[in-house]
């Protein structure tokens, strides 16, 4: 791992004061300061260097105050009871603010369900809830079992191909246009939407502010056209029709119906979109756990969650404090900003054996923080599970191996914990 590289300064001082070049080596987790360190600088997690520092964290410092970052100070919560414990005080800890470590802007704020607090939340995550009901799973399940046999039937077979492009992003994208009911030949630009909209400090998808949000307008502009027509139709089970005849939604402002389709896009997106990419390469790195599962397929139902906790594909959420709270032996105070880092609470070592591994077999596998607990759990939980759940199956129907050629280009972001490329090669099952 990069953690074994030649020690240097601390992350905070190497990164954003001295300027580390892109490839030299990182500083080892054993001589960073943890008083004087800021996780969330996008070079830890492109090269997928955190869990030596998160592993220090949960058992030196796990309530842990960084006073110096872009985004201001904020406290890091990295053990998995520390973080159950703020995910469901949401009378202690806020969400109106943002969800991410980046405040809003003030003159462009994006409100958001899941940015909200009770009563509010309840009722605008409540006209959307629907259509991801047991009903509407069952339906959806030959859709998308249709889908993804047809792509993998079109797949190259002993040839190099990008999985990110090829499966993980053209399967999500066509899943979110069946639930926006969008208009299918265009459905890459719900992808692009999702990449700008999480994307806003990273200068591989946007060269500044004036681009991120003249991309988020262009996507107000087209959903706006979309909802011009639903709201004057008959009402229907797609998310823009709810929206549009929702009691609690139909008078939104423009940028609050933007927030929550930013949230709609992001949610249906990076959670499937890079699990289904990073079930690939846990198997690859774990090549015992796929031969165990393709000797038991029996066993997909236990190896998704898995999967999901072992990629953890949204790596923080934040909160506010809205009044001063002891937790792990310190105070957190009033106004102070809140890190739940599910990524390290997915790795918390009093909380699951060999917690850095793939294991398919792992005993009360649901257990995992990736989808959130209490009122902010994740609405399309149980989607994105039967979407990898399908896509599994399939694997397992046709392919003997998957390839790993290479290791796969990251995501420079502490928030998407996700990746940009991953070449693969697979082969048929004889």
């Amino acid at each position: 791992m990069a953690d074994t590289a030649a020690p240097t300064r601390t992350g905070v001082e190497a990164f954003r004061k001295n300027g580390i070049p892109k490839d030299s080596p990182l500083p080892m987790a054993l001589d960073i300061d943890l008083s004087n360190f800021d996780i969330s600088d996008p070079e830890w997690w492109r090269r997928d260097a955190q869990w030596g520092i998160f592993a220090r964290m949960r058992k030196e410092d796990p309530v842990n105050w960084c006073p110096d970052s872009p985004y201001g100070p904020y406290w890091n919560i990295t053990t998995y009871k520390d973080i159950m414990t703020v995910d469901t005080s949401h009378d202690v800890f806020s969400s109106v603010g943002g969800i991410t470590i980046a405040d809003e802007y003030v003159d462009f704020a994006l409100p958001m369900f899941i940015a909200m607090d009770p009563p509010k939340h309840d009722l605008q995550r409540k006209t959307i809830q629907s259509i991801v009901s047991p009903h509407n799973l069952k339906g959806f399940e030959s859709l998308i079992r249709s889908r993804t046999a047809t792509l993998f039937d079109n797949l190259p077979i002993d040839e190099p191909f990008d999985w990110v492009d090829k499966v993980s992003v053209e399967l999500t994208a066509m899943m979110l246009a069946t639930l926006f009911d969008f208009p299918f030949e265009d459905r890459r630009k719900l992808t692009r939407w999702s990449d700008v909209a999480t994307g806003r400090h990273n200068r591989a998808i946007v060269s500044g502010e004036e681009q991120w949000r003249a991309e988020l307008l262009e996507c107000l502009g087209y959903f706006t056209r979309l909802w011009n027509g639903r709201v004057n139709a008959e009402p229907r089970g797609d998310l823009i029709s709810m929206l549009a005849h929702g009691e609690h939604t139909r008078n939104m402002t423009s940028n609050e119906y933007l927030g929550n389709l930013i949230l709609l896009i992001v949610g249906g997106n990076d959670t499937t979109r890079n699990s289904m990419t990073g079930g690939v390469y846990a198997m690859h790195k774990w090549p015992d756990q796929w031969r165990t599962l393709q000797a038991n397929p029996s066993l997909l139902p236990s190896a998704v969650p898995e999967i999901i906790r072992w990629q953890t594909p949204l790596a923080h959420m934040r909160r506010r404090a809205l009044q001063d709270y002891e937790i792990g032996g310190k105070t957190i105070c009033k106004g102070d900003k809140v890190l739940m880092w599910y990524a390290s609470g997915n790795r918390d070592e009093t909380q699951f054996t060999r917690p850095n591994d793939l294991w398919i077999q792992r005993p009360m596998v649901r257990r995992h923080l990736a989808f959130g607990f209490g009122i902010h759990r994740c609405v399309g939980n149980r989607l994105a599970e039967l979407q990898l759940q399908v896509l599994w199956a399939e694997i397992l129907k046709r392919f003997e191996t998957i390839e790993v050629l290479a290791e796969p280009g990251r995501v420079p972001s502490s928030f998407v914990k996700g990746y940009t490329k991953m070449m693969v090669k697979v082969t048929l099952k004889r």
